[in-house]
């Protein structure tokens, strides 16, 4: 199956453009092109270099369970909206106050 790059360049304007760590384009119920951007420490690294891990191939397993639905839903493929997942940041943890004695 012959892959479109604008699929490719869609997915990764989308995942830059919205700030998100994970872009998905799904091209076919065994094909999808997934862009997701390098981490450290759970946290985006505004600082530097953007690093994006391209994957363009089989789903994985929670990608297989929104194909599911998606054909459960009698969506057509390629589905047309790009799926992200969104940044979040990590919330600090309290430390626990010192007693006085």
């Amino acid at each position: 199956m012959k892959i479109p790059m604008n699929a490719v360049a869609n997915t990764v304007e989308q995942l830059l453009r919205l700030d998100a760590v994970k872009a998905t384009k799904y091209l076919a119920p065994n094909l999808v092109v997934r862009a997701v951007r390098t981490r450290v420490g759970k946290r985006i690294d505004k600082r530097s270099n953007v690093q994006i891990t391209l994957t363009i191939g089989r789903p994985n397993y929670l990608e297989r369970d929104f194909i599911k639905l998606c054909q459960k839903a009698k969506e057509p493929f390629p589905i047309k909206k790009i799926q992200l997942k969104l940044y979040t940041a990590p919330k600090k943890k309290l430390s626990p106050k010192k007693k006085h004695r």
